[in-house]
C-alpha cells in the first residue's frame, strides 16, 4: 500500500522551547559526520512503500510503538516523541548509536531512499512536515535533522519560506556525511536527486532543547 504524509498541524508555536540556532534561518548545517555507516547497515533494512517528496520508500528504525510502520505517531495518542526501536533497529548498530548521541528525546527515526527527480520534477513535491500535531505546549518544538548515507552528485535539499515564492530558496548542496538540522514544519522543503540512483538519507524527528542546542553547537 501507498501512503501519504499528511499535512502540518496548526499550533501555536510560541507556546514551546525553540533553540536559537534555528531562529534565524529555520536550519542549521553541522559538520560532516565523523564516523562511517557500513552500506549494509541502510540499504539492507526493511523498506515500506511510503510516499513524501517524491518516490519514496522508508525503513522505520523507531516508530511510535516499536512496529514497522511509517505512521504518525498521533494516530497512537503520542506527540512524535518517545520513540521505540523496531526490529530494523538490530541491523544498523551504527545509526542507533548516533541518534543515542544526540542526548534528546527523538520520534519517527528513518532511513528514506529517494529515486530521482531532477528540480522541476522535485518542487511538485515540497511540503511542510507534521511534526508537532498533539505536542504538549510547554515542552520542546519537535524539527528534523539529516544524515547523508549516499554520494549523489547534483543532489539538493531545497528550503523555502514560502512555497510559490522561489526568491525565497535556499539550496543546501548534499553529499555523504552531511548532517544538517531544519525546522520543516516552518521551511517548505523537498530534495532534488538529478542522479539515475536512488539517495538514503536519515531522518530523525527531535524535540527542542537545552541539550539539543548544546549538541548543535558542538558538532557545527
Amino acid at each position: 500500500m501507498t501512503y501519504v504524509d499528511s499535512a502540518p498541524s496548526k499550533v501555536n508555536k510560541d507556546d514551546y522551547f525553540h533553540m536559537d540556532s534555528l531562529i534565524e534561518h529555520g536550519f542549521a548545517v553541522l559538520k560532516d559526520a565523523d564516523f562511517d555507516v557500513p552500506n549494509d547497515e541502510f540499504m539492507n533494512l526493511e523498506y515500506m512503500d511510503w510516499k513524501s517528496g517524491g518516490d519514496t520508500n522508508f525503513a522505520p528504525i523507531a516508530s511510535a510503538l516499536g512496529d514497522m510502520e511509517c505512521a504518525g505517531f498521533w494516530e497512537h495518542n503520542k506527540p512524535d516523541k518517545d520513540g521505540v526501536w523496531t526490529e530494523n533497529a538490530k541491523q544498523c548498530p551504527t545509526l542507533k548509536d548516533y541518534v543515542e548521541s544526540m542526548n534528546t528525546n527523538f520520534g519517527r527515526v528513518r532511513t528514506i531512499m529517494l529515486n530521482p527527480q531532477d528540480y522541476e520534477q522535485s518542487l511538485t513535491q515540497i511540503h511542510l512536515d507534521d511534526n508537532n500535531r498533539i505536542n504538549p505546549p510547554g515542552s520542546g518544538w519537535v524539527v528534523r535533522t539529516w544524515l547523508e548515507l549516499t554520494e549523489t552528485p547534483g543532489a539538493a535539499m531545497i528550503l523555502r519560506t514560502k512555497k510559490e515564492d522561489p526568491g525565497t530558496e535556499i539550496q543546501l548542496p548534499l553529499h555523504k556525511g552531511m548532517r544538517y538540522v531544519v525546522d520543516s514544519e516552518r521551511l517548505y522543503h523537498v530534495v532534488m536527486n538529478p542522479t539515475d540512483k536512488p539517495r538514503y538519507s536519515l531522518i530523525t524527528s527531535i524535540e527542542s532543547s537545552p541539550k539539543m542546542e548544546d549538541w548543535i553547537k558542538a558538532n557545527s
